[in-house]
């Protein structure tokens, strides 16, 4: 429960003449106005920072959006198109068949281990008197799971700051009486 009397009205070990506790109470009702009077300037300085934002918006829209187009067009775009260009060459002429032939030489060596378990269990090849431990190492398959491991990676990181990048106008003020930045 809120005590709603004044300390002007409570007794206290000081008491005040009737002069005073009315200038007291001309003074808390000055107070009250000024404070009043505060709250709705805060109120109009926040619907001018909205209309300000808004209009920047728009302005940004249809002044600033256009002009950067056009300048990127003219200026980054064709260097954006080459380095483009130069990356689907370096992947589609260059990765692609590396990835392939080092796809095609593991399974070409898993045949070929294939063929010479079977000739081995078979016994049509004599077992030589040493046989030296297979060497371990990434293979190809490690390599191609290392590629798709980073190409995921990267989707997952775009994702991310797609999903967690600022956008103004989905944050909402905590306190309507206190007036935005701006």
């Amino acid at each position: 429960m809120v005590n709603t009397t004044s300390p002007i009205d409570r007794e206290g070990p000081v008491s005040l003449s009737r002069k005073r506790k009315k200038e007291l109470h001309k003074l808390q009702d000055q107070a009250s106005r000024l404070w009043e009077a505060q709250q709705v300037l805060v109120s109009d300085a926040a619907d001018i920072a909205r209309e300000a934002r808004r209009q920047a918006g728009n302005y940004g829209r249809e002044q600033i959006v256009p002009q950067a187009r056009d300048t990127y067009g003219k200026y980054a775009a064709p260097y954006v198109d080459r380095g483009v260009a130069v990356s689907k060459h370096v992947v589609n002429d260059k990765v692609v068949p590396a990835a392939g032939a080092v796809v095609g030489s593991a399974l070409s060596v898993w045949d070929a281990a294939n063929e010479t378990r079977a000739k081995l269990s078979g016994g049509r090849i004599p077992l030589p008197a040493i046989i030296e431990p297979p060497k371990r190492g990434i293979g190809a398959g490690g390599i191609i799971a290392i590629i798709f491991g980073v190409a995921a990676a990267l989707g997952v990181a775009y994702a991310a700051w797609q999903t967690l990048r600022a956008d103004d106008e989905l944050w909402v003020a905590d306190d309507p009486l206190r007036a935005p930045d701006a």
